[in-house]
């Protein structure tokens, strides 16, 4: 019987050290990265802490809308970790379910719609047509099923449906029927996960990744977030508006490397980083800052050159004056947050 890696021996997994920044060829833009980084996190705190708006002096970040620097922080990450993972039958089958039934539309009103519908939301009395016809009425009043966060493919002609819900429903009774959620289970790293996933169509490298981490705030599996990472396309934007020249490196690889130099980059500028508990910036943090850091920079640095090309900024910021009660994987062991308190480093705590 293979021994399984404990919860402290996965977080601090650490499989590779990165001394300095050479060959890679940083831009003003980097410097950037950190300050947007920080800076986000003290509107994170402000906001915990109730105070009044305005949470910040930068116009940019006033005005537009970006994520958290912690990815699990965000408003959606917080709902699927709360009422969505930890609520409900905790078989490895309705886990799985319910975390890909919410992540395909990824928005809150879609699944509180299926939910007022169906009452519990079980795999066990799951009927693509009778979801289906849930999601058609909601379409037809003219409301929205999925986030724009993501770019979900249409898969238009995959399974008959000329739908994209539809089409969704359907693929994630395919991977029910396939026993995903045991093969899950028994995986050994997170990349295993993420190849299982990405074995699927519609699944591309990037929804697969999203997805693997959602998996992974879970029971379903238990790896450290420091083990694999699949930049994106804004993170990818991100990387090369950060860097004049990757210096031979991968995109993957220079996220490692401002993963494992955050707290001299964070001191480097003078910045105070007050970080989620006792939680270092993971590389999935990392690789979704690239992609705030990209929008961020089409106002800041209009001159920085990315791979897509893109000069605006599409979502602006709308307050959602509905609170917050913060919560974490209880395997993270950093619940219940202070976040009020701090200590002598500034670290909250």
């Amino acid at each position: 019987m293979k021994r399984r890696a404990s919860t402290k021996e996965k977080v601090n997994a650490r499989p590779y050290t990165f001394s300095s920044l050479a060959p890679a060829k940083p831009t003003q833009v980097f410097d950037t990265y950190w300050r947007f980084a920080a800076k986000r996190q003290e509107i994170f705190f402000a906001r915990v802490n109730e105070c009044k708006p305005p949470w910040t002096t930068d116009p940019i970040l006033t005005r537009f809308r970006f994520t958290n620097a912690y990815r699990a922080s965000d408003r959606v990450s917080q709902y699927l970790i709360r009422n969505v993972i930890y609520q409900g039958d905790q078989s490895p089958e309705e886990i799985f379910f319910r975390i890909l039934l919410f992540k395909f539309f990824n928005r809150i009103e879609t699944y509180e719609t299926l939910q007022n519908e169906l009452g519990e939301i079980r795999y066990d009395n799951f009927s693509v047509k009778s979801l289906a016809a849930i999601l058609d009425r909601r379409f037809k009043a003219g409301n929205k099923i999925f986030s724009p966060a993501y770019i979900m493919p249409s898969g238009r002609g995959l399974f008959g449906y000329a739908r994209k819900h539809r089409t969704f429903l359907k693929l994630l009774e395919l991977m029910m029927r396939d026993g995903v959620p045991d093969r899950v289970v028994n995986t050994r790293s997170l990349r295993e996960v993420f190849e299982i996933l990405r074995s699927y169509p519609l699944m591309g490298d990037f929804l697969a990744y999203q997805f693997t981490i959602d998996l992974n705030y879970s029971t379903l599996v238990n790896f450290s977030e420091m083990e694999f990472v699949m930049p994106g396309p804004g993170a990818r934007d991100g990387i090369h508006k950060c860097f004049e020249d990757l210096g031979g490196l991968s995109e993957a690889d220079i996220i490692k490397v401002v993963v494992d130099r955050q707290e001299k980059e964070f001191k480097r500028l003078g910045l105070d980083f007050k970080r989620l508990g006792s939680r270092r910036l993971q590389l999935i943090d990392c690789q979704n800052l690239f992609c705030e850091v990209d929008k961020y920079a089409r106002v800041a640095h209009p001159r920085a050159a990315g791979l897509s090309g893109r000069t605006r900024i599409k979502q602006l910021y709308q307050p959602n004056p509905s609170q917050i009660d913060y919560w974490y994987p209880p395997k993270w062991e950093i619940n219940p947050i202070q976040l009020k308190k701090s200590n002598q480093n500034g670290t909250f705590i």
